[in-house]
Parts: C-alpha cells; structure tokens; sequence
C-alpha cells in the first residue's frame, strides 16, 4: 500500500537555516559519513515505482507523476545515447536544474546509465556575466551542451560579446529543452554560439514521456530553425482534430501518441483515476500530450505550443508561441509573454508582456514594429491589443514561464496569482503588477 514519507535527506549546503524536523530529516553528511564504499544495488521488479516527479496540472494541483525503475531508465539511457550521439570522448554539461524532469533525466539517470562524463552547473546563466556558460565550456572542453530556450535568449539579448570572448571549438552539438525555441534564438544558438558548426537538437519530450520523444538525431536528422523535426525510434505521433479525427500529411492540431513506449510515466501518485482522465480520455485509446503541433510537407513536427495556450480572437486560433516568435523577431525584442484577456468585442483580446534588449527604450515606434511583425508572420487577425514593458518574465527556477500568473494580471485579478512558490525572482511579479496597475 502507498505510505507518506519516513524521511527526508537534507544536503548541508549554504550553513543557511531550515526548518529541521528531528523526527523526519536527517542530515546528508550524517548518513555518508558512517555509509561503506561498498555496496550491492537492491534488484528491482522492471514496474517498481523508482520516483514521483511533481508537475503542474490545469487545475493548480500538482500531479505526482510515477517513473519506473525497468522502462524509464533504459529510455533515459537510449535517448540520451541516440540524440546526442554520445561519445566516449565527449564531455558533456545539461545545465538544467537537477529537480525537473530534464535533470532527473539527462543530468542524472541517462549519463550514468551510460557512463557518461558529465558536468552539473548550479547558478543562473548571467551571474557573475552574460559569459558564465562559454566560459565553462572553454575550460571544461564541453562537446555537448543541453539548455532552455529561455536562457538562449536571454543570453541573446546580452549580444555576441561574451560568447566571443571564450574558445567554443570543443563544442559539437548543441541542444535546445522545455519549451518551443523560435527560429531568431535557434539561428542564435547556432551561428553565435555553435560557430554555424554544431547541431542543434530541439528536443521535445515531457515530465510524462519520460524521454525526448520527438528531436533531429545528431548528426544525421537535417535541422530546421524551431522544428523539433521526427520522432525517436519507438515513438508513434499523430496529430488529430478536436474530434479525435486523424489529421494525414501536412496539417495542424493536438500532439498524441498512438502506442506505449518504454519511459512514460505509469499513473499519477495516489490517483489513477486523475492519471487516465487527464492523459487519456479527450482522445480515447491514445496518449494526449496537451500539445498543439503543425506537420510540414516532409513530415516534420512543430510544436506551437500548450492547446490550453492558444488565443481565439473573433474565432480564429494562434498559438501563443506563434505570437510571441513574430514579437522577437524585432531588434529590439528580447523576450515576449503573450496571453489571452477578455474582450468586449473579440471574445479575447491579446495581451503582450514584452521585455527589451539592453540599451532599447519602450517606444510607440517598438509597438509599430512588433505589429508590423505580427500581420506578417500570421496575417491581419494577429494584434495585440495590450503592450506592456516589463524587467523580465515570471519564470520558475527551471526556467519555464508561469503563464497562470501573466494571464491572471491580464485579467485584471493580480490578488489571485495561487501558488507562487517556485517563483525564481518573485520581485518581477510585483514589477508586472505595478506596472498593469499603471496602464
């Protein structure tokens, strides 16, 4: 039967002070200090629950996700051999946070599996300078480098400078995690970074697949900027309409895959019942990735991001990350968070939360282009009815956006945010409320 937790390690770290349970926590150094260098691994049935990673739901209420000890691990070793074309020689660095899924996967389980020499980064990719990652890969001789789009472009935004100032020669390929990356960034992350020599793997892939499920396969996959391209061998896509109908050749809908592979999560912690509905029953019979995607004329994927992240404004549909690639594509555009707010006329409005590069002012001219940019890429629907300059985007500590919080600020109900915890810079939040409040 399933029982809470007996015990709790806790890592003696920075000498800060924690709220310490004698009867739950025990302390790290205490346990290794008195532990054999020596030890035999426990044998494992392959279905034995090897962790539960929490994730967001649409409801607010995290989902505890259940990973297994026999699927998971050959998955996370597969993919990380086959996508990055690893290499005994290869150091290689995924500078996620260890504690999302992408950590678990490729920082952790999948190198080891493969004997891997890896590196682990914990600070953020600006501090002390916008140079912290070349400068580790220089010294270090990284040949494979894994990161998040948000800190792609974040690193863009600083310019060319600090990526020049350090040797990248050792690098080889180059990966790309976590969210859509729009073409501007890609190219970046190439031609800056990569010297226009790597490749660059967008990976798509979730906390419930376990694994990268769709990505080009280094070397061999020829790339496209912002196409996540085909899927990995065992993974079976298909895209559908809002009627479960099958869309054929090129066409444009909701991500679902069609047979069991061997890393997907096997239910959520306590709740089975919350495990099939979420993942399993708007599609009966196939997974629901909660996805949209596009299919191009050769057969490569794209991902346009969340379903529940698309805008309909007088009943046409955009995906939010299709917004937000025409916002960036602006000079002076660094980072762009788009979401949808109630509208008198259109049913929803389109609300931008844009931040600027060094040095570039908010002016009407950056709205002028950033529109310009929108009814080029998308055509005359595609308008933001709402601009706001803001210092940064509310991320969490991985990385991602919490559009939850931009969304509810839009709505005019900033008192309302939920859970804010995992919030990496909590002072952009009160930046961004300020500033609605201004508008």
């Amino acid at each position: 039967g399933e029982k809470g937790v007996k015990k709790v390690l806790v890592y003696r770290h920075t000498g800060a002070e924690v709220a310490f349970d004698d009867n739950r926590d025990v302390w790290w150094q205490d346990v290794v200090s008195n532990a054999s260098a020596e030890h035999d691994a426990a044998v494992m049935d392959a279905e034995a629950p090897l962790f539960i990673l929490y994730t967001s739901g649409s409801t607010g209420k995290p989902k505890g996700l259940v990973h297994t000890c026999g699927g998971y691990i050959t998955y996370a070793a597969f993919t990380h051999r086959t996508v990055f074309d690893l290499r005994e020689s290869d150091v290689y660095a995924c500078v996620a946070d260890v504690g999302w899924i992408t950590g678990h996967t490729y920082i952790v389980y999948g190198p080891l599996a493969n004997g891997a020499t890896t590196m682990m980064f914990e600070s953020a990719p600006t501090y002390p300078d916008a140079s912290r990652y070349w400068d580790m890969v220089e010294r270090h001789k990284i040949t494979i480098f894994y990161t998040a789009p948000t800190a792609i472009r974040a690193l863009a935004a600083a310019g060319a400078g600090p990526v020049a100032k350090h040797d990248r020669s050792s690098l080889r390929v180059l990966g790309t995690v976590g969210e859509p990356i729009n073409p501007e960034a890609w190219q970046w992350y190439r031609e800056v970074v990569g010297n226009s020599e790597c490749t660059v793997v967008d990976t798509w892939w979730q906390t419930e697949t376990g694994g990268i499920a769709i990505s080009p396969i280094a070397p061999a996959t020829p790339t496209v900027p912002g196409m996540a391209t085909l899927p990995i061998p065992g993974i079976d896509p298909l895209i559908v309409d809002s009627e479960s109908r099958t869309i054929h050749g090129p066409g444009k809908g909701e991500l679902c895959i069609d047979n069991p592979w061997p890393g997907q999560a096997r239910t959520v912690w306590g709740d089975h019942a919350r495990f099939v509905a979420t993942y399993f029953s708007a599609h009966p019979g196939r997974y629901f990735t909660g996805d949209g995607c596009s299919r191009d004329e050769g057969g490569y994927f794209k991902i346009t991001g969340r379903v529940d992240d698309v805008l309909n404004v007088s009943g046409h549909r955009m995906g939010t990350a299709e917004v937000e690639s025409a916002l960036v594509t602006v000079e002076e555009v660094a980072e762009a968070g788009v979401v949808g707010f109630p509208h008198p006329v259109k049913g929803q409005g389109v609300y931008a939360y844009v931040v600027l590069q060094q040095g570039a002012e908010p002016t009407s001219a950056v709205e002028k282009a950033m529109q310009d940019a929108l009814r080029t890429a998308i055509g005359p629907i595609a308008k933001v009815d709402l601009f706001q300059f803001v210092p940064g985007l509310p991320k969490t500590r991985s990385g991602k956006v919490m559009r939850r919080i931009l969304r509810k600020v839009a709505e005019g109900e900033p008192d309302k945010l939920g859970d804010v915890s995992t919030l990496a810079d909590p002072s952009v939040v009160e930046a961004i409320v300020a500033g609605a409040r201004s508008l």
